[in-house]
């Protein structure tokens, strides 16, 4: 069974870091993209980072910069390192994978569609606030 497990949210103040983790079971995370989404109360999920097979990384606009992903496939485990914090950045943070996809995929416009994605973690809460 294919799951996705984020973890590593909290309080942080602003200018601060965490990193948030997605353990995957059930399948090898290698073999797929892994996109990061973020929701805040009232608001869109959106797409916030991508990893694709190949290890490119690709981010949004508004975290460039300042947010890092990294995949580590003996631990079949994806990170999204995150610094200079800011109390915009606060939302529920999900990890998503997107089985089979080209090499390319994180490149797109398309891996900022959560409907693209096969399976999705619960979330986890990051809130910046002082």
């Amino acid at each position: 069974q294919v799951q996705l497990v984020e973890s590593g949210g909290g309080l942080v103040q602003p200018g601060g870091s965490l990193r948030l983790s997605c353990a995957a079971s059930g399948f090898t995370s290698e073999h797929y993209a892994i996109g990061w989404f973020r929701q805040a109360p009232g608001k869109e999920r959106e797409g916030v980072s991508c990893i694709s097979t190949r290890g490119d990384r690709y981010a949004a606009d508004s975290v460039r910069g300042r947010f890092t992903v990294s995949r580590d496939n003996a631990e079949n485990t994806v990170y999204l390192q995150m610094n200079d914090l800011k109390p915009e950045d606060t939302a529920v943070y999900y990890c998503a994978a997107k089985g089979g996809p080209p090499y390319y995929f994180c490149s797109g416009f398309i891996a900022r569609l959560p409907g693209e994605y096969d399976s999705w973690g619960r979330g986890t809460q990051v809130t910046v606030s002082s």
